[in-house]
């Protein structure tokens, strides 16, 4: 048995391209003591994965130049070392693009029931690492209170649209901020966002304009996803006591000169606002209340989520580059391989 991999051939100046990677068949892994060895199905592509790429300092260290992109993954065991895992057995974890890799038992890998939900991809939108973003962002860092307004950039991307819709069962008034008006349809029409900005061509006077007409009463939270001129004009618009929970960056992930930050910072002085960032490993010890109440409101029909999967590990790039193009909606998967054999 063969194993194709995807690797990191040269670090990506900008949109990344073809000459980046390299696609390699190679044998098949053995894993080690207390190892598994996963066949991967579903790959989650995530914006973080592009500043991985980049040889600079992280939550995680970069991808190193003959690696496999790193990449949350969800799979069956295919052999095990490991008295907790059986050949079968369906997992999540933190290997790569690749058919199939060798894991740790413990650390980034969890056993997961293809039962308790619709699809298995869910476990790399809903009820995974964007869901629990989504959750812990707003409800732990942005503590939004009934009659508040939520502001929300990326509104209508896998973690933002859920922001917005989890706002709304707090009780608060949701503005999604989106590019071009098809996806500021959405945010109103499928996601009940109470009303949406488009930031498509105006600079940061005009989309703060923009933003204070859609948010009357100020904004009280501002969950960011992207940065820049966006974040600076969401700056002009907080409320005293504001929170403005961090998330993404993804105006800076393709840049190759450094991004001016908002000159605006000042606001949160003015406001005696925070801002703050946050990972979810932040929340682990919480993670069985996050999925438990995603699920829950799942199964009450209360949250929207959308899933575009692509298929085939041939056509990685294509499908990574559709997060910066925005040629997707909701969360983007590649299916590297069938379901069963």
């Amino acid at each position: 048995m063969e194993n194709t991999r995807v690797l990191l051939k040269q670090r990506p100046a900008g949109i990344p391209k073809a000459d980046d990677f390299a696609w390699v068949t190679e044998p098949l892994p053995e894993p080690g003591r207390e190892q598994i060895l996963i066949r991967n199905i579903y790959c989650s592509l995530d914006p973080a994965q592009r500043g991985w790429m980049d040889d600079a300092e992280s939550y995680f260290p970069p991808i190193e130049l003959g690696e496999s992109i790193r990449a949350t993954t969800v799979g069956q065991v295919a052999a095990s070392n490991h008295p907790d895992y059986q050949p079968g057995d369906y997992v999540v974890a933190l290997t790569g693009v690749e058919h199939y890799a060798v894991a740790d038992a413990v650390g980034f890998t969890s056993k997961v029931d293809p039962s308790f939900v619709r699809s298995l991809t869910n476990y790399l939108s809903i009820l995974g690492a964007v869901g629990l973003t989504a959750y812990f962002g707003l409800l732990e860092v942005g503590k939004p209170k009934a009659g508040e307004t939520v502001l929300v950039s990326g509104a209508a991307g896998a973690v933002g649209s859920l922001v917005g819709q989890i706002a709304k069962l707090q009780g608060c008034r949701a503005v999604g901020i989106a590019g071009g008006p098809e996806k500021c349809k959405r945010l109103t029409d499928v996601y009940g966002f109470d009303t949406a900005v488009d930031y498509r061509g105006k600079d940061v006077p005009t989309l703060a304009a923009d933003i204070k007409a859609a948010c009357p009463d100020g904004v009280d939270v501002y969950f960011d996803t992207v940065g820049g001129d966006v974040l600076a004009a969401a700056l002009a618009n907080i409320n005293d006591n504001a929170r403005l929970p961090l998330c993404g960056m993804i105006s800076q992930y393709n840049a190759t000169e450094p991004v001016p930050g908002p000159t605006n910072v000042w606001q949160l002085i003015a406001k005696t606002a925070r801002m703050e960032g946050f990972l979810i490993r932040d929340f682990l010890d919480k993670f069985p209340e996050g999925i438990g109440q995603m699920a829950q409101w799942i199964a009450e029909d209360k949250l929207v989520f959308q899933e575009h999967v692509d298929e085939g590990i041939e056509n990685f790039l294509t499908s990574f580059n559709r997060l910066f193009s925005g040629d997707h909606n909701g969360k983007l998967i590649l299916q590297i391989a069938p379901e069963s054999v």
